[in-house]
Order: C-alpha cells, then sequence, then structure tokens
C-alpha cells in the first residue's frame, strides 16, 4: 500500500485548498441566495455528470490498453498503478489521444461554467454553483470508477487529476477532501432565509 503523501504536484495544484475558504469568504460576504431546489438539481446534474465521466475514462482507457483485464471483466479489472508507471504511460500515449483528454477536460469545464451561467444571475452564485457542481462532478467520477472497477484501491492511490496546462497528480484524497470542502463551502454561505 502506498503511504500517505500531502502535497499535490506541481506545487501550485495546493493551492486548491485555499478554493473553499477563499469562496466561502467571498460569497458570505456578497451573499448567496440559492434555493434549495437548484442546489439539488444542480447537484444531480454533477453526480450523473461524474459518473458519466467515469464511463468515458474508462472507453478512453481500454481503448488505449490501460485498463489491463477489460477483456475478460470490468470490477477489479484496473490494476494500481505507481505514480512513476501512470507518467511512463501518459509520456508514452500518441499525441492525438493527450489532446483528446484536453479537449474533453476542457469540455466538462466549459458545461459546468455554462450551466452556472445560466442558473444564475450574480458572480458569486455562478461561481458557488461551479464549484459546487465541480465538486458534486468529481467526487462521484471516482465513486463511478470505483464502482464500474474497484478502483481506485484506496484513497492515497495516485492518480493524473488533469493535464491542462501540465498534469496535475495526487493522491485521491485530495480531490476528495477539496471537492468536499467546496460542497461545505457553499452549503455553509448559502443564505438562510432562501425560499425552498
Amino acid at each position: 500500500m502506498e503511504s500517505f503523501q500531502l502535497l499535490a504536484s506541481p506545487w501550485w495544484v495546493n493551492l486548491g485548498y485555499l478554493i473553499p475558504v477563499a469562496s466561502y469568504l467571498l460569497c458570505r460576504k456578497f451573499g448567496l441566495s440559492i434555493s434549495r431546489q437548484t442546489l439539488l438539481f444542480t447537484a444531480l446534474f454533477g453526480i450523473a455528470f461524474g459518473i458519466n465521466e467515469a464511463i468515458v475514462v474508462l472507453y478512453l482507457r481500454a481503448a488505449t490498453g490501460l485498463l489491463p483485464g477489460f477483456e475478460h471483466q470490468l470490477i477489479g479489472a484496473t490494476g494500481t498503478l505507481t505514480l512513476y508507471e501512470q507518467m511512463q504511460l501518459l509520456n508514452a500515449m500518441p499525441a492525438t489521444i493527450i489532446a483528446t483528454e484536453m479537449i474533453r477536460e476542457a469540455a466538462t469545464l466549459v458545461i459546468l461554467i455554462s450551466l452556472s451561467l445560466a442558473v444564475a444571475r450574480r458572480i458569486s452564485e455562478r461561481w458557488a454553483l461551479f464549484l459546487w457542481m465541480f465538486a458534486f462532478w468529481d467526487i462521484f467520477y471516482y465513486v463511478g470508477l470505483w464502482l464500474i472497477t474497484r478502483w481506485p484501491p484506496s484513497l492515497v492511490t495516485w492518480d493524473v487529476l488533469f493535464l491542462i496546462p501540465q498534469p496535475w497528480v495526487s493522491q485521491v484524497w485530495f480531490p476528495v477532501l477539496v471537492s468536499t470542502l467546496c460542497i461545505a463551502a457553499v452549503a455553509f454561505a448559502r443564505t438562510s432565509k432562501m425560499p425552498v
């Protein structure tokens, strides 16, 4: 089993710890009038989108040969690769696959941003809804992967989180913690006098 690592790479990815705190403080300062119904529907969107994203990633891994055992089964099909092995495979991938993955990542952000712009009027509420949906998407991406393949086997498993503008790597607990804190920040910053 891998040992716990506090920091992600590159160094600036660790600034993700500040996002929920800064967002909470800004949303409390400027107010956050989002109904429970809007939070519920956008959370459901984030959950469904995260599971859908997990399925797409599984197809990409199968297509590129990064899903050992896929031919026989899905449960337990993905072995745990070390960070070094993941980076070696990433570096060996054809440029078209890397470009496809980066386009998928950018499209994910555009979808989440577009929905937050369509649903909310004020910038603080748009930001809060983007964080809210991104956090649910991120958590349920890992839930979806685990339900289908039993990967990641633990929260200290290394993962390549994002490729834009360069690979972000950390153990799985890092994005799950940041996402959980983002959900809490939005939930607690929300004005309690809002209608359902």
